[in-house]
């Protein structure tokens, strides 16, 4: 199958979920696999929602590229961002860098800087669309293209979930679009600066994310059954902190 015949069913099967599901967003962590899927959104005029999580220690390079969409596509992807409170407890109790001295505080911080926010992004959402692919690591080589997401109580759909990394960037150079500049100095897998490096050849793409850590560990908790954390509320409900559009405005 050609990539453009490949493309054309992925597109198809964009403009299936989201009429079989209303609403439903995309959750773009603003890598080239979820700008792949925002340039087709975008383009083809299909109605999914877009948005992205600021957990407040991304790159530069990362944030530019929500702007970077506002100016190519015209659209402002909604971003969401942890609870102040949460976040102060979650500091109070392990320390700004804490997240290095062990994988339970490394996922705790995760818990409050992205999963928290993700359960806010997705109230009232019947369903979600994700870049995963299955060649990511791991963790993913058993991605399904379609998953019941127990934790969220609404469907996920993987559909990149048997592309090749070499498909995304032929899409990305044919139809020129912004990407993270964090990938031409090597880096492969991006989240928040102090938990990403850039890689070297013949590492695994995932190499660069939490590289203190067992391979076999290395997911943040969006992905995953959520795991209690203490620092949390005790009824643990999703704070009631509205979407905010980006317009280029202070990213903390």
């Amino acid at each position: 199958m050609s990539l453009t015949q490949k493309t054309a069913q992925l597109v198809a099967r964009l403009g299936e979920i989201a009429s079989e599901h209303r609403p439903v967003a995309l959750a773009n962590s603003l890598s080239i696999e979820d700008m792949v899927l925002t340039h087709l959104i975008l383009e083809n005029k299909i109605p999914v929602e877009i948005f992205s999580l600021d957990t407040g220690r991304l790159h530069e390079e990362t944030l530019k590229v929500i702007d970077d969409v506002r100016e190519r596509y015209g659209y402002r992807i909604a971003v969401y961002y942890p609870d102040a409170e949460e976040l102060q407890a979650y500091v109070a109790n392990n320390g700004v860098n804490g997240f290095y001295n062990s994988v339970e505080q490394r996922k705790g911080c995760c818990h409050v800087r992205k999963v928290r926010p993700l359960q806010r992004a997705l109230k009232g959402k019947q369903a979600w669309i994700t870049g995963m692919r299955r060649s990511h690591g791991e963790t993913r080589t058993d991605l399904q293209e379609k998953q019941w997401d127990s934790g969220n109580g609404l469907w996920k759909y993987n559909p990149l979930a048997d592309w090749q990394e070499k498909e995304i960037w032929q899409l990305i150079r044919d139809n020129q679009i912004p990407y993270n500049s964090l990938y031409d100095k090597h880096y492969a897998s991006i989240g928040c600066q102090p938990c990403t490096r850039s890689i070297t050849m013949g590492e695994d793409v995932r190499a660069g994310r939490w590289w203190w850590e067992d391979p076999q560990n290395k997911e943040c908790g969006l992905h995953v059954e959520a795991t209690p954390i203490s620092i949390l509320p005790a009824d643990d409900s999703p704070a009631e902190v509205g979407q905010r559009s980006y317009d280029g405005g202070d990213q903390g």
